[in-house]
């Protein structure tokens, strides 16, 4: 099936005329055997009553006890040529055309008068045809015959004298019957090929709608509508619904993929504009003050100290951009992880010690007693903790409280990480896993979360946040265990009115 531009093919190439006209053939093939069947079994059981009626004669003639002269003497003949239904009158052409017709002929194969009355022409014409009578007296069926052009079955029966007589039946009447049939046969039959084709049409175009549907479906994709998909027909066929149900599982992949792509072209574009403009920065910086000393603008001992220690911040500073992308780059890739059997609890409380020895007057809650043993990768664990809390120093206040639990539920392994900071709205807490995004614009390379996200990932866990502004900010880290449900928040590491997202670093 073929369309231009949305148009469907009707023509003869398409399936519905191709399956039409397959119909059709077939059914004339039917109707021509069918036909031919009947035909020669009509005209063999009119000719087997032929053949009947002549045996029967002959039989008649062959049981008679009498002679030529008795039967010419007595006009019996008469009598036996009604009961064997002769038609001869001396009309030959009605005698011949009406169909039975006998004559006696003597040994010589000369036709005898009977009673007096003259030899016809028929009757001289079948005598002249049957040059030897004898086989037709011994055979014991009739035999085809031609008399003046017209087509008989001829036997022959021999009386006590010798005489035989012929008796000959006229087939043109079979004809005329089987040549009625035939064109009766021909006009019903065109009839029902008419018929069956107009049905096999409606029908087929019927049948065929979700394939035209499928057409119309994919040339909307190609033109740029990829939410089209094939609608379901009132009377689906078994193979047409699967072919429609794969198609649609195949489109909705072929959407998903291509807005994937999409999706991750626009993430690239940004990520590389982002990285060019963090960059841009550090370098425009470190280059500033190598062209002041260059041109000896730094001549004060202090000033170049000064102007050192900013290039060397500066380098440290796009030394950790860089890292930062290698490892966000690395997780992209999905690497292999070294997992083992790793003590969450212990990571947490060294992680609480780092974070005391860096903000001793930050009040800091730890619930993480005993052991907590689960099978990760230990430096991606200390990474998360390492990023989490770096949020909490850069955006919040030195003696905002912080807490921190991790705890075993429904096979589920849940880190926490909360505080009462300021919060983030939610325009903000959507993006906190985007790369470079910084809320507010504050420090960090805005890095940290999506390095977060991405490790998680890569452990098969999942990541969510909760905030609200003013009401602080949450992050629950869950690892499988083994399958388990969706995160949940940590009981007891907030208050129930104060759950939130993760700042990015």
């Amino acid at each position: 099936m073929r369309t231009v531009k949305g148009r469907r093919a009707h023509g003869p190439r398409s399936l519905r005329g191709k399956l039409t006209l397959a119909n059709v053939v077939l059914l004339a093939l039917s109707i021509v055997a069918a036909t031919a069947a009947s035909l020669m079994g009509l005209r063999h059981y009119l000719l087997d009553a032929i053949d009947s009626e002549l045996l029967s004669s002959r039989r008649s003639v062959g049981e008679a006890p009498l002679t030529f002269e008795q039967i010419d003497s007595l006009t019996a003949l008469f009598a036996l040529s009604e009961k064997m239904g002769s038609g001869s009158s001396g009309d030959d052409t009605d005698t011949l055309v009406q169909g039975s017709v006998f004559v006696a002929v003597d040994a010589a194969g000369r036709p005898l008068a009977i009673g007096g009355l003259p030899v016809t022409g028929t009757q001289r014409a079948l005598a002249a045809a049957v040059a030897d009578p004898a086989p037709l007296v011994a055979d014991t069926e009739p035999r085809d015959l031609q008399v003046r052009g017209d087509h008989y079955r001829v036997t022959a029966g021999r009386l006590d004298d010798g005489t035989t007589v012929l008796l000959a039946t006229s087939t043109e009447p079979v004809s005329h019957v089987v040549a009625k049939a035939l064109k009766l046969d021909l006009a019903v039959g065109s009839l029902l090929l008419a018929l069956l084709a107009c049905l096999t049409m409606i029908s087929v175009r019927r049948r065929t709608q979700p394939l035209e549907d499928m057409v119309e479906t994919s040339t909307a994709i190609a033109e740029g509508d990829l939410t089209r998909r094939v609608p379901s027909s009132r009377e689906p066929t078994l193979e047409v619904e699967q072919l429609r149900l794969a198609l649609n599982s195949m489109l909705h992949q072929v959407e998903s993929a291509y807005r994937t792509r999409e999706r991750s072209a626009a993430q690239l574009r940004r990520f590389v504009a982002d990285a060019s403009h963090e960059l841009r920065t550090p370098l425009s910086a470190i280059r500033g003050y190598l062209q002041l000393y260059d041109k000896g603008m730094l001549r004060d001992p202090v000033d170049r100290k000064r102007a050192w220690e900013r290039v060397m911040a500066e380098a440290d500073r796009m030394g950790r951009l860089v890292d930062e992308l290698l490892v966000l780059a690395r997780l992209d890739q999905q690497p292999q992880l070294r997992f083992r059997d790793v003590d969450l609890s212990l990571l947490v409380r060294e992680a609480a010690q780092d974070l005391r020895a860096q903000q001793p007057e930050r009040p800091l809650t730890v619930a993480a007693d005993g052991a907590l043993l689960v099978h990760a990768d230990e430096s991606g664990l200390r990474q998360i903790l390492g990023n989490l809390l770096a949020n909490v120093r850069i955006h919040t206040p030195s003696d905002v409280p912080v807490r921190l639990a991790a705890q075993r539920r429904d096979g589920t392994v849940r880190l926490c990480v909360a505080d009462d900071g300021p919060g983030l709205d939610a325009e903000d807490a959507a993006r906190v896993f985007d790369r470079f995004f910084r809320a507010g614009g504050g420090a960090g390379s805005g890095l940290g979360m999506a390095i977060v996200q991405g490790v998680v990932h890569a452990h098969g866990g999942e990541v969510a946040v909760e905030t609200a502004p003013g009401e602080g900010l949450a992050v629950t880290v869950t690892l499988p265990d083994r399958p388990a449900p969706a995160p949940e928040d940590c009981a007891g590491v907030r208050p129930p009115d104060a759950a939130a997202p993760s700042r990015p670093s």
